[in-house]
């Protein structure tokens, strides 16, 4: 997942629904919680209008997620399937911001679905995110983009290791430090700077009939280096027996990143990320349970 820390300064007040149905024009709508265990870093809701048309409402908890989710949505809105835009409220004070959208046909990808066929489909797709370039590395909407690729993927490292100082044992911490700075130097010939969505996965893919009709969460997307977005991939090990037709269909679309020798290098900076956002949150004992022992089996097992 992308994980971001979260400014004890942008914590808000609870959500207040009854604003954004009146600032929408929604006040006859009716506004139904998604609840699943992937929707952690927004509050994301099925909106069903009085003539049965269904939109999404994404509110984002940072202004940074929102502007991002806005940026990429638009970039890539005539490059791949994503949400189509339908109405925003920018964030102010006290106001989380949230982009109003139209609801895409289909669910999240499941294991049962995966196809050959499908797999092919969704190698492409990443494809063609990776073909947007940047001039630098970082987030494209503070334009403050490095011509080195260490220097902003350190920097977040550096700040999930933070977070996890007076979580996770000293020797672990230590541990985790030296392995990320022992092999730095493998970024030193990745391929980038370009767009990258960093959780291409099935929590954000959606599809119907067995095939791709959205790519969704963008909050955390970057100009980034394309192996970063393997690790989504490679973390979770979802395309399993498929991942040969991934390969092809991204093959068909542009070259294919030798990503092999960075992979435990980009687990190790995901699993200290993952760990600290949900240390952060206070979710890592209750809903989120799951994906905190998960890491933390992963940094044992590397360390």
């Amino acid at each position: 997942m992308a994980c971001e820390a979260i400014n004890p300064k942008e914590i808000m007040k609870p959500i207040d629904i009854n604003y954004y149905q009146e600032t929408l024009g929604l006040q006859t709508a009716l506004f139904s919680l998604i609840d699943h265990q992937d929707a952690i870093v927004a509050t994301t809701y099925h909106v069903t209008q009085s003539n049965g048309k269904k939109l999404i409402l994404k509110i984002s908890d940072q202004e940074n997620h929102y502007s991002r989710e806005l940026y990429f949505l638009k970039l890539l809105s005539n490059q791949l399937p994503v949400p189509r835009i339908l109405n925003t409220v920018p964030p102010k004070r006290e106001i989380r911001g949230a982009i109003l959208m139209e609801c895409l046909p289909g669910s999240l990808l499941t294991s049962c679905e995966m196809t050959s066929s499908l797999a092919q489909e969704l190698g492409q797709s990443l494809a063609l995110i990776h073909l947007n370039r940047f001039p630098g590395y970082g987030d494209p909407i503070q334009d403050q983009l490095s011509d080195d690729p260490k220097e902003h993927f350190t920097f977040k490292f550096e700040e999930g290791l933070e977070e996890c100082k007076n979580h996770l044992p000293s020797h672990v911490l230590n541990a985790s430090e030296s392995y990320y700075h022992s092999h730095l130097d493998l970024l030193s010939s990745v391929d980038g700077p370009c767009a990258i969505h960093r959780d291409f996965r099935p929590g954000n893919l959606i599809v119907h009939n067995g095939k791709l009709k959205g790519v969704i969460d963008w909050a955390g997307a970057r100009a980034s280096f394309a192996e970063e977005d393997f690790c989504s991939i490679e973390h979770g090990d979802w395309l399993k027996n498929h991942k040969d037709n991934f390969y092809l269909g991204y093959a068909n679309i542009r070259k294919f990143p030798d990503y092999s020798p960075l992979i435990p290098f980009l687990r190790l900076n995901k699993a200290i990320a993952t760990i600290g956002f949900l240390v952060k949150r206070n979710t890592w004992k209750t809903t989120d349970n799951h994906l905190y022992q998960f890491n933390r089996k992963f940094l044992d097992d590397l360390l």
